[in-house]
């Protein structure tokens, strides 16, 4: 095996190299076959990334011990403590050149004296003078190391001794430094994201959420150069104001929704006191005010939350309807209604945005490039403090340039595009698809029609509504003319009758068991049909979700949807051509999932898959949101090619215990098993094993050491999985894992290398300038960017014994980009990885109702959450989960792309 097909430098963790700021240890991957050279030429871009300058030879590095550590727990705190620290007078000598993570850890540009300890008494924001009884914090800054700046410029300078160093630490102090003025005056979100009250740019998304434009920065090793990654980046914030107010807004904007997704972990500000006395949330009990009781000894015994408030403080609740929220501890609670809350200002969003909500975000963000660039240039370079005026960067002796770095870059020719009959010619990543048909249509003379009713105004009023047959006529027409058997004969055509509302019926159940009945009483088991269209009145988080659960998952039924509003349009303004459109876009999914072939590319951008047998495979993880039930598992996809076109991906899903430690596990558990699945569903379609497996791992985060782990845990799975299938087996490997979460933007410099929008052209490659020092990376733009500031992938390569050169997986990338099924166009992720994404998102409505509590109605009765140690409830909504899951996607479906 060459030694490009091996892991790398004794197993320390990547931690992200170049990328995520974190830092570099060996591991990086495979190295790089040199730099792409195809087509001839090239295009000079400026990235969003600045040189950064310092004449400091060392820095020295302190830890941060604040006791009693108690009392200094919470983040926030400890944050108000550093703050108070820098009034310190043992201290306050030394606040212009030091930099510090508001927690644990110091970096000082100079030598401090040791030992450095010193008493703060605590006081809140706003208050001038501490409470006499007010907590004494003792702060100890103890020495920990120097950190020496010479390895780094050897690292930057690509020499072959230098790959195994250790970056992180020195790359996250420096990262402290250039972060520490946007600290001390933003609102940071997450570790390199800071958003400012009194400049930021903000858009309200309802009445108690709020779109906040602030800046991402990191530092990132390049070569020969440290540079700083600044980009514009958007974040939805709680709107300041009254908790009630917000929460009845959120219960609006859900349908009832539980507002535990929204206030839970919110720090508020108490009113009925006389003064504001900062809290945090523990959680949102499911009793209101009248319900809720406790024993208070002064009131004479039990009393509940209403009456306690009416007769201490003579205040009358306004909103006794809602739940009362609990501001104490486990041990000690303390409930109080939410009208005599404050929201602060500055606290991120962490619940899930309504679908308004969401295009009025995507609305505000979508800015063209200059208009990005300008918003660095003037607002973000001073915000974030990397101006020459800026105290910190003084201290340690730090420059920023003012321009963004110039970059080379190639455009990548598309693939030819071939059908049955007609050979379009993509054009800014795109192709029209009249008078063609699919290359292979798929048999849909089988199939059948379910009419969801929910009495609205779309709706066809039943079967035998007389536009129904001529709808459907047209919609089989297009299926036809585009290559498809459709049989002669018209389909089944069902009714559900009436389902019951959604304010009588929490998360849709009877209505989803009323569908399930109208199924089974209406289909032939024996003969199912081919596919059900299922035609809907509007968007519901439980009818689309529970449907097709019932498809995959029970009965084993291929189910595509059409919103009706969207197929049969305004009625006043009849418009053919979007209808005509719009049943385009549906024929597409139709005759991917019965097997049909709706594209595919000549020999010659297929060559590099094709010249030995192939299997193309792609990797995704999907985790459990804020608004989900404590335990929900993760989901995990993995999606295989089984044809030499490389158009049909059947799917593997695995749900998997998170570590109730971490937020989310990004490793695939089961992958070895799910592997095998795919493997031998090859086997059987080929005949053979596969000589080639190429993987696209998607889901993988640049930051953290997240990289070394798919070598460290995900490839001896892969291997395993090789031994497992024959124990002589071994297929050439290689696996790229691909990134849409990082911040590196485009700007052409020149008109010709522009989009009519400013954005960089479809086809552009970056693989100089801003990729990793040693590893084998790239940035590709293969499709158009329609609208904003166009984002690239990063494809960057962990493991390799195929021996690929540059050229060939970036021109391959590109071209197998054209081959999204469901589209006429290039697509931002390469297939496999889109499709595993796809496959993580359908699996996500097997488990809907516990992914998506904030969607379902609350109740004010009694909960058994309220009585659960926080282990019992994870566990019990785990093995909830697995229950629900059952045995997964029906055998029926199994082979093919069910999830399309």
């Amino acid at each position: 095996m060459s030694n490009r097909g091996q892991s790398r430098g004794g197993g320390r963790g990547r931690g992200g190299g170049g990328r995520g700021g974190a830092g570099s240890p060996a591991g990086r991957g495979s190295p790089a076959p040199g730099r792409g050279a195809q087509p001839t030429g090239s295009a000079l871009l400026r990235a969003n990334f600045k040189a950064v300058r310092t004449t400091k030879k060392t820095l020295f590095d302190y830890e941060v011990v604040i006791e009693p550590k108690g009392k200094a727990a919470r983040a926030d705190r400890k944050a108000r403590i550093m703050q108070l620290l820098e009034e310190h007078p043992e201290y306050r000598p030394h606040v212009g050149y030091v930099a510090h993570d508001q927690a644990q850890r110091l970096i000082s540009a100079a030598k401090l004296p040791q030992p450095l300890s010193m008493q703060v008494q605590y006081r809140e924001e706003g208050e001038n003078t501490a409470r006499d009884n007010a907590m004494i914090f003792t702060v100890d800054i103890k020495f920990k190391r120097e950190l020496d700046m010479a390895p780094l410029d050897n690292y930057m300078s690509g020499r072959p001794e230098s790959e195994t160093y250790d970056t992180l630490p020195l790359v996250s102090a420096l990262n402290l430094v250039l972060q520490q003025h946007a600290q001390r005056n933003g609102f940071r979100v997450g570790k390199n994201r800071y958003f400012f009250r009194a400049s930021s740019e903000r858009q309200a998304l309802s009445l108690g959420v709020e779109a906040w434009r602030g800046f991402f920065i990191s530092v990132r090793p390049m070569y020969k150069q440290l540079m700083v990654n600044v980009n514009v980046c958007m974040t939805a914030f709680y709107t300041p104001g009254n908790l009630a107010v917000a929460m009845e807004e959120f219960q609006r904007n859900t349908g009832g929704g539980m507002p535990r997704a929204f206030a839970e972990k919110l720090r508020v500000a108490t009113t009925h006191l006389g003064y504001a006395r900062k809290k945090a949330i523990l959680r949102i009990t499911n009793q209101t005010p009248k319900q809720a009781r406790f024993d208070c000894q002064e009131l004479g015994g039990m009393v509940t939350v209403e009456e306690y408030f009416k007769r201490k403080y003579k205040i009358t609740l306004r909103h006794p309807n809602l739940p009362v929220v609990d501001i104490g501890s486990k041990q000690k609670p303390n409930l109080i209604p939410p009208e005599l809350c404050e929201i602060f200002p500055g606290q991120a969003y962490r619940g899930k945005l309504s679908p308004t909500e969401t295009a009025e975000m995507i609305k505000y963000a979508c800015n063209p490039p200059i208009v990005n660039a300008m918003s660095i240039r003037d607002q973000g370079m001073p915000d974030l403090g990397l101006n020459p005026a800026s105290n910190t960067l003084n201290g340690f002796e730090v420059s920023v340039s003012t321009e963004m770095t110039v970059i080379p870059s190639r455009v990548l020719p598309p693939p030819a595009i071939t059908y049955q009959t007609g050979r379009p010619s993509p054009r800014d990543g795109s192709w029209n698809i009249l008078n063609v048909k699919f290359h292979v249509g798929g048999n849909m003379s089988n199939w059948a029609v379910l009419l969801v009713q929910e009495g609205r105004r779309d709706e066809f009023s039943g079967t035998n509504d007389p536009d129904l047959m001529p709808f459907l006529r047209t919609f089989s027409e297009k299926c036809r003319s585009s290559g498809m058997n459709v049989g002669q004969g018209p389909p089944k055509v069902m009714a559900t009758g009436k389902l019951p509302p959604p304010n009588r019926d929490s998360n849709r159940r009877q209505a989803l068991e009323q569908i399930r009945q109208t199924l089974i009483s209406n289909l032939d088991r024996n003969k199912k049909p081919s596919f059900i269209l299922v035609l809907l009145s509007g968007v519901d988080n439980f009818i689309y979700p529970g449907i097709k659960r019932l498809g995959d998952v029970d009965m084993g039924l291929h189910t595509v949807h059409m919103l009706l509003n969207k197929a049969r349009g305004d009625p006043r303004r009849p418009n053919p051509g979007k209808q005509d459109q719009y049943f385009s876009n549906v024929a597409l999914k139709v005759n991917i999932k019965l097997g049909g072939i709706n594209h595919k590319l000549d020999q010659n951008a297929m060559s590099w898959l094709t010249k030995s047998k192939t299997m193309v495979v792609g990797i995704d993880v999907t985790h459990p949101g804020p608004s989900s039930a404590k335990g929900t598992p993760s989901i995990a996809a993995v999606v295989a090619s089984i044809d030499n076109n490389f158009v049909h991906y059947p799917a593997s899903l695995s749900p998997q215990k998170p570590d109730w430690n971490r937020d989310a596990k990004e490793m695939v558990e089961n992958l070895s098993a799910m592997m095998i699945e795919r493997l031998q569903l090859w086997q059987k379609k080929n005949k053979s094993l596969p000589d080639r497996v190429i993987i696209f791992r998607d889901g993988v985060s640049e930051a953290r050491g997240q990289y070394d782990l798919v070598i460290q845990e995900e490839l001896p799975r892969i291997l395993d999985a090789f031994k497992r299938v024959s124990p002589s087996y071994r297929p050439k490997l290689t696996i790229t894992i691909c990134g849409k979460r990082h911040h590196a933007r485009f700007f052409p410099t020149d008109k010709k290398d522009a989009s009519k929008n400013g954005n960089t052209l479809p086809g552009t490659v970056v693989d100089k300038g801003i990729t990793d020092v040693y590893g084998f990376d790239w940035y590709l733009q293969a499709h158009s960017g329609l609208q904003g500031h166009v984002r690239p992938t990063h494809y960057y390569v962990v493991y390799d014994d195929s021996q690929f050169s540059a050229d060939t997986l970036q021109q391959g990338t590109h071209t197998a980009s054209y081959l999204y099924a469901r589209a006429t166009k290039a697509v931002s992720l390469v297939p496999p990885a889109y499709y595993a994404d796809l496959a993580c998102e359908r699996a996500r409505y097997y488990l809907n109702t516990l992914l998506n509590l904030a969607d379902q109605q609350s109740s004010t009765g009694g909960s058994t959450s309220g009585r659960l140690s926080d282990e019992e409830e994870r566990q019990r909504n785990f093995d909830e989960a697995i229950k629900m899951w059952g045995n997964g996607i029906h055998s029926d479906l199994k082979e093919s792309m069910f999830y399309i």
